[in-house]
C-alpha cells in the first residue's frame, strides 16, 4: 500500500484545498476572458488619469493657434484643436474627471441606495410603502433632467455633480437591495437574530448586508457605466466639469461644430475613449454577474 493510500475502514482526509466562496468567485473571474479584457481597458484609463501627465508629448491646456486644426500626424498623433491644443494629450489627460466623478457618485449611489434597500426591505409595512412611493417618483424623472435641475438651482462644480448623480440612481439600487432583502429576512438566520432580540441596525448591517452583497456588486458596476455616461452628458449640455478642463465631454461640446468643416479629428478621439470605457465597465459587469451566478 502507497503513503498516499487510505486504509480501509478510515474516513478519508478532509479536503482542504476547497476554496472559500469568495475564492470560487476570484478564480472565476481571472478565467474569465470579458472580465480580464473589460479590466484591462479600465485599468489602461485609470493609468492614463493618474499618470497621463508624465508621458503626454504636449501640455493638454497649452494652445497654439498657430497650429490649429492641424489633421492627425506624427508629431500630433490626434491632431489638434480649433486653438492649436494637442488633441492627443486631451484625451489622454481627460480621463482624470471622468474616472473622479463618476466612481465617486457611483459610490453615493451605492451607500445611500444599499441603506434605502436594507430599511424599506427589514421594515416593510408603512415604512416601504412611504420610501417607496418617494423613491418612485424619483425614478419617474429621467436622471438627467433632476441632475439639470439640481445644477441650475445649486451651482455647477463637480461636488454638485456628483451628488446629483449619485442620488439619482440610489433609488435604482435600493430597489434591487429591497428585493434581495426581501428574501433574505425570511430565512432561519434572521429570526434567529430576532430571537436573541438583536437591534434592526445589528441585524440588517450585520446579519443581512453580508449575504446580499452579490447583488450590490453588479448593480454598482452597471451604475457606473451608466454614471460614465451621465457625466459626459452633463459635460456636454455646459452643465457638468467646467473648462479649461480637457474633459471628454466638454472637449465635444467645444468642437461638435467642427465636424460639418470636415475636422472630425477633433471630436471622434474624445467619443471613442468615452465608448472605450463604457464598454469595459460593461465587460467587467458582465463578468461579475457570471462569477457570482456560477
Amino acid at each position: 500500500m502507497s503513503a498516499t493510500d487510505t486504509p480501509v475502514g478510515l474516513p478519508a482526509a478532509p479536503d482542504t484545498t476547497r476554496r472559500s466562496p469568495w475564492g470560487e468567485v476570484l478564480h472565476s473571474l481571472l478565467r474569465s476572458g470579458t472580465f480580464l479584457a473589460g479590466l484591462a481597458i479600465v485599468v489602461f484609463w485609470i493609468v492614463c488619469a493618474l499618470f497621463g501627465d508624465h508621458f503626454v508629448p504636449y501640455d493638454p491646456l497649452a494652445s497654439d493657434v498657430i497650429n490649429s486644426l492641424t489633421p492627425p500626424a506624427t508629431d500630433h498623433w490626434f491632431g489638434t484643436d480649433q486653438i492649436g491644443r494637442d488633441v492627443f494629450s486631451r484625451v489622454i489627460v481627460g480621463s482624470r474627471d471622468i474616472l473622479t466623478v463618476a466612481p465617486l457618485a457611483t459610490l453615493l449611489a451605492t451607500v445611500a441606495g444599499t441603506a434605502l434597500g436594507l430599511l424599506t426591505g427589514y421594515f416593510r409595512g408603512i415604512v416601504d410603502d412611504v420610501v417607496s412611493r418617494i423613491l418612485e417618483a424619483f425614478m419617474a424623472i429621467p436622471v438627467v433632467i433632476v441632475a439639470l435641475l439640481a445644477i441650475v438651482a445649486l451651482g455647477t462644480s463637480k461636488t454638485t455633480v456628483i451628488v446629483v448623480i449619485g442620488l439619482s440612481f440610489a433609488p435604482i439600487i435600493a430597489r434591487t437591495v429591497r428585493s434581495a432583502v426581501l428574501a433574505e429576512r425570511e430565512l432561519d438566520y434572521v429570526a434567529a437574530a430576532q430571537l436573541r432580540h438583536e437591534s434592526a441596525i445589528h441585524t440588517m448591517f450585520v446579519e443581512i448586508l453580508p449575504n446580499v452583497i452579490p447583488p450590490i456588486l453588479v448593480e454598482t458596476t452597471v451604475r457606473l457605466g451608466y454614471a460614465i455616461f451621465a457625466v459626459a452628458t452633463l459635460s456636454f449640455m455646459g452643465f457638468g466639469i467646467q473648462p479649461p478642463s480637457p474633459d471628454w465631454g466638454l472637449s465635444i461640446s467645444s468642437n461638435y461644430g467642427m465636424i460639418g468643416g470636415g475636422f472630425w479629428w477633433t471630436v471622434l478621439f474624445d467619443a471613442l475613449a468615452i465608448a472605450s470605457l463604457v464598454i469595459g465597465v460593461n465587460l467587467v459587469t458582465d463578468g461579475v454577474h457570471g462569477a457570482l451566478n456560477d
